[in-house]
């Protein structure tokens, strides 16, 4: 069964009341050097690695043995469109730290992206995703734009890199939305008002359950992470939830003793 990776938001469970657009912040709150280390520790723990050799042996591309996962690099703050800013809020940036991320590299050349969150004091693990677009993205857009804030439109799958008063596309889906060129911040937010204004608290959206997009219920969720996990090996120490943007919290998903093992949505021909 091909598992879909949880949308790392559900915007419309946690929007307000749209209102006239003000100015906005240009940047979003910055990840600490000391959460980065702490998520990079918690990617980096004896049992997350051995969960990973499970999640990279669950089709057989490498042996469980062979796997010997390692983590490259130092984790990347994610962020993801905020509520505030899509409302018109004054003064709320364009995006919201939702999770730090690790890559993991197994000895095959397989990559997985570790996703940490702060629980109470602590920094856990709580999704693994194939691949290595937190990472892959972030670089490009320092690159792009020296300084800017790198963040995801969840409900589109689009990624970004704002800086003062531009926002500038990353991938496909982005030029799609807003043009090669990209687009002025008051001009994004007028596109992002647009399109999800009508998936208020409230809203028949709101109430048919589809969360920024995805119409995956709880259940569903809840029996693919259990199937991911059985095919990765059985139970694990991760506790499996996802991130909440717009609420900037974490859901519990019921799953305590395994791990939400996710792949990437991609295009058509890519897998």
């Amino acid at each position: 069964m091909k598992l879909t990776r949880l949308a790392p938001a559900a915007l419309a469970a946690a929007l307000i009341g749209l209102a006239t657009p003000h100015a906005f912040a240009d940047q979003a709150p910055l990840a600490s050097a000391e959460s980065k280390a702490a998520a990079h520790r918690a990617a980096s723990a004896p049992a997350t690695l051995d969960t990973l050799s499970r999640f990279f042996a669950r089709d057989g591309k490498v042996a469980l043995k062979a796997a010997a996962p390692h983590i490259e690099g130092d984790a990347v703050p994610v962020y993801a469109l905020s509520p505030q800013f899509v409302a018109g809020k004054a003064g709320a940036p364009v995006a919201q730290l939702e999770y730090l991320a690790s890559t993991a590299v197994s000895s095959d050349g397989q990559k997985a992206s570790l996703w940490t969150v702060q629980q109470g004091s602590a920094w856990t693990v709580v999704n693994i995703a194939t691949g290595d677009d937190e990472s892959r993205y972030a670089a490009a857009g320092a690159a792009k734009l020296p300084g800017g804030t790198v963040f995801q439109e969840p409900q589109i799958n689009a990624w970004y890199v704002e800086k003062g008063d531009k926002v500038l596309p990353l991938d496909e889906d982005a030029v799609k939305a807003i043009g090669a060129n990209g687009a002025t911040l008051a001009a994004y937010q007028k596109r992002v008002s647009k399109a999800y204004g009508d998936k208020l608290p409230g809203s028949a959206y709101d109430r048919s359950g589809k969360a920024g997009g995805y119409a995956e219920t709880a259940e569903e969720t809840r029996a693919q992470a259990a199937q991911a996990a059985a095919a990765a090996g059985g139970d694990t120490p991760l506790t499996a939830v996802s991130a909440v943007a717009g609420a900037g919290a974490v859901l519990a998903l019921g799953l305590i003793g395994t791990v939400a093992l996710r792949r990437r949505r991609r295009p058509a021909g890519q897998e």
